[in-house]
């Protein structure tokens, strides 16, 4: 039996309205739980993020040393290029510009208060050879 009933992946900003929003367009997520301080959204799938108002926050600096990652999300994505486009008009930021060379082609972003997440690509299954 699990002793958690839900977990939700909360970061700590200046403006989680803002924040919310960027997040909300790139998941395709609502708003489920909104507060002065704090707000809650959830996506098609059931994933969920809080944006906690902290009036003192650093944003990290990864990837510099200093005052580096924070927290880390990874999110699947099925085409970096048009994803990156999105991202880009939501306000967030490549902090990458290579694409590493193999199957697990990824690229860094920030989001505008920023946190640090990375798209990868979609691998598209492969069944074994028949015959």
């Amino acid at each position: 039996m699990a002793l958690v009933n839900a977990g939700v992946v909360v970061l700590d900003c200046a403006e989680p309205e803002r924040l919310a929003e960027f997040y909300k367009g790139l998941l395709g997520a609502e708003d489920t739980d909104v507060s002065a301080n704090r707000i809650e959204i959830e996506g098609p799938r059931g994933f969920r993020m809080a944006f906690r108002r902290d009036t003192g926050a650093t944003p990290p600096s990864w990837p510099r040393p200093e005052n580096s990652l924070q927290a880390h999300l990874d999110f699947v994505v099925t085409d970096l290029d048009e994803t990156e486009r999105a991202i880009v008009g939501l306000g967030g930021r490549p902090v990458e510009a290579k694409d590493p060379a193999g199957p697990h082609e990824e690229r860094g972003f920030s989001d505008p208060a920023g946190h640090s997440f990375t798209l990868r690509l979609a691998l598209a299954p492969t069944a074994p050879k028949q015959g």
